[in-house]
């Protein structure tokens, strides 16, 4: 499926009053400006809207796919989207909670800019009367005096309100305290906010829940400066049922970009969510309608050993972010990992990919797979890899091992590989020099 198709093949849910009740019932609002008055900006004539990404990363990771996928979401509403990608504000990046940012260099962020512009593209279409634009606010920023700055923008800012913000307190709160550049990044966003609302006419702004305070820096300024109004929603954070985060400063983000997540890790991800996860997530990162994920629901608490959900939702989302080919390649390698296909009919990426999730040891081809067996961490030892494999336990390339003393180099697939599996279930990889 192309990237045209697959976009043509999305929909909004028509049991819905309007997209408003949608992004509702989908879980995508936790928190918002009036509601009342968002529902009915919604459903009425199409308006301009935007969401901000800086490029403090080479790629996007998940959290960033909730904000693009409420954009699509919007924009099937007929509403225009406008993706912005922070090559000023990722000079500076928004506030952490605990430590100044370590500050990128221009050619890097330039450099990240066009990644980011280059995956938000592929979720969005550029055709029609509600067309996505692309923006990037360092075509704004850099023409700005430090002057014109202060007494343009930083006159409408109150530095009480400013360190109210969570981010702020945060830090002010903490022994590495705040520098002025990290402190100013809320005035810089609300600006970003402005700007388009003087340029396009944007009047809504969507976000992580954990921006709000940014969020609301552009409302505040559109009123202040324009005597506008504005509005911003605010998505939840992802995490797991028992609290845990995925991100960047977390350090386990899934990222977007299939030579940091790869296709079979990104599958996998999905695949291993948590029965309390499922529902929750086919509803925000999938298409599905609502009577598929209701029955896909029943079938989690009815029958979850099935597991029924986490297959609909891996295939969904990997489909999504990598394609169809990739996501039935990542499914053709799991399988085959398990003796359930060829595995020399692995596409050798794939493979290998699959591989690095795996525990795995590099090895000569001479090297045995008894002491294989103790580098991956299948054995405690060498003489529980010997009688694992005397058992009939042990398995290279799904083929069963009788020798003890049998060495690697026999069953070396292309790409350099071969997949160690004691018992039914317990895998390794050894790459081959």
């Amino acid at each position: 499926m192309t990237q045209s198709e697959l976009l043509s093949s999305q929909h909004n849910d028509q049991t819905f009053d309007d997209v408003w009740d949608e992004i509702e019932w989908r879980g995508l609002v936790h928190v918002s400006t009036d509601r009342d008055e968002l529902k009915k900006l919604l459903a009425g004539e199409p308006i301009t809207y935007y969401c901000g990404f800086d490029p403090t990363a080479p790629s996007l990771h998940l959290g960033n796919l909730v904000q693009i996928l409420l954009l699509r979401r919007l924009q099937l509403a007929g509403h225009k989207p406008l993706g912005l990608v922070g090559g000023s504000t990722g000079l500076i990046g928004d506030p952490r909670p605990s430590a100044e940012r370590t500050l990128n260099t221009k050619d890097t962020v330039a450099e990240w800019v066009d990644y980011l512009r280059s995956q938000i593209e592929r979720f969005l279409s550029f055709d029609g009367d509600n067309a996505a634009r692309m923006v990037n606010n360092l075509d704004w920023t850099a023409p700005l005096s430090a002057i014109d700055f202060l007494r343009d923008i930083g006159k409408y800012y109150r530095v009480g309100t400013m360190l109210k913000k969570d981010a702020v307190s945060a830090r002010l709160n903490s022994d590495a305290g705040i520098s002025y550049t990290e402190f100013s990044y809320q005035i810089l966003q609300g600006m970003d906010f402005l700007e388009l609302y003087r340029t396009f006419g944007c009047v809504l702004q969507t976000g992580g829940s954990d921006q709000w305070g940014n969020l609301t820096s552009g409302t505040d300024l559109i009123h202040r400066a324009e005597q506008g109004s504005a509005h911003a929603i605010g998505t939840p954070l992802i995490t797991n049922s028992d609290g845990t985060k995925f991100g960047k400063s977390e350090g386990n983000a899934v990222w977007l970009d299939p030579a940091m997540t790869s296709p079979y890790a990104f599958y996998q991800f999905w695949l291993n969510t948590l029965d309390a996860d499922v529902v929750p997530r086919l509803k925000i990162f999938t298409f599905l309608p609502r009577t598929e994920i209701e029955r896909i629901e029943a079938l989690v608490q009815s029958e979850p050993f099935r597991r029924e959900g986490q297959r609909v939702l891996a295939y969904e989302v990997t489909s999504l972010v990598h394609g169809v080919a990739a996501t039935d390649a990542a499914i053709a390698a799991a399988q085959a990992l398990f003796g359930q296909g060829e595995l020399g009919d692995l596409d050798s990426g794939t493979l290998v990919s699959a591989l690095r999730e795996l525990p795995n040891t590099m090895a000569s081809p001479d090297a045995q797979i008894a002491q294989l067996l103790v580098d991956t961490g299948l054995t405690k030892s060498l003489s529980e890899a010997r009688r694992a494999i005397a058992q009939g336990g042990v398995y290279v390339n799904n083929a069963g091992i009788a020798q003890d003393d049998a060495t690697i180099g026999a069953f070396v697939l292309p790409g350099g590989v071969a997949v160690l599996r004691r018992g039914k279930k317990t895998l390794a990889g050894v790459f081959v020099e």
